[in-house]
């Protein structure tokens, strides 16, 4: 009786899997694809592996990305758009202060939806390849750079408003690079926390803008 039952919710489940509108199918297997990275690493990775986490057949991985490289190029554009998406959602709800938009942005970086310990190994493993890859260096590059402009120009407005002596760009170079080092730091099981990590972003924040933002937030206009 359990065996027949058993069989009977089985059919059920693949009759589930094949109903399931394209783009949750396309998702599980990004979200899949997230998984394998963060614990098997970008060369390990198979599209098995893949089927394997998401709970799908390995027809269906060649159904909707037919290789492994259009699976990766999938799976890092949409983390790409979910990392931007985020930080301009950030800037927005900040409103038109410098001070403001820039502890949002930096805030956002460590924000529980963004940095999780296997969305930033999978990044790392990104990272690793890109340089050999132009594609992922196209995927992410605008992105990039329009990341490295919003700093900037934050930090020009804020030096316009605090008198700082500071060069903007090369404020903004260290802040960025300051980012990138603590999301490195974060994968890396020495002991530092999304806590930590934020903390060490703030300090330098107060450091680099101290008529604006002190440890414990922001000054008050």
């Amino acid at each position: 009786m359990r065996a027949g039952g058993a069989e009977q919710g089985s059919g059920e489940g693949e009759k589930r899997v094949r109903k399931a509108p394209k783009a949750t199918r396309r998702q599980q297997l990004i979200e899949a694809t997230i998984d394998s990275l963060a614990k098997r690493g970008y060369s390990d990775t198979t599209l098995a592996d893949v089927a394997d986490g998401a709970g799908l057949s390995r027809g269906i991985v060649n159904f909707h990305f037919e290789s492994k490289e259009n699976l990766l190029v999938a799976t890092l554009q949409f983390m790409s758009e979910e990392y931007s998406d985020h930080w301009n959602a950030a800037l927005e709800k900040a409103g038109e202060s410098p001070a403001a938009r820039i502890w949002a942005l930096v805030h956002a970086d460590f924000d529980r939806r963004i940095c999780t310990r296997r969305k930033l190994a999978a990044w790392c493993a990104f990272w690793g390849e890109a340089k050999s890859r132009p594609t992922y260096q196209a995927l992410c590059g605008a992105r990039d750079v329009k990341y490295q402009e919003t700093v900037i120009s934050l930090c020009a407005g804020l030096k316009a408003e605090g008198g700082y002596a500071f060069q903007p760009e090369a404020v903004a170079l260290a802040l960025c690079t300051l980012l990138e080092g603590l999301w490195l730091r974060l994968t890396m099981g020495d002991g530092t926390t999304r806590e930590k990590a934020l903390e060490a972003a703030v300090a330098f924040l107060a450091t680099a803008f101290p008529n604006h933002i002190t440890p414990q937030g922001l000054r008050p206009e």
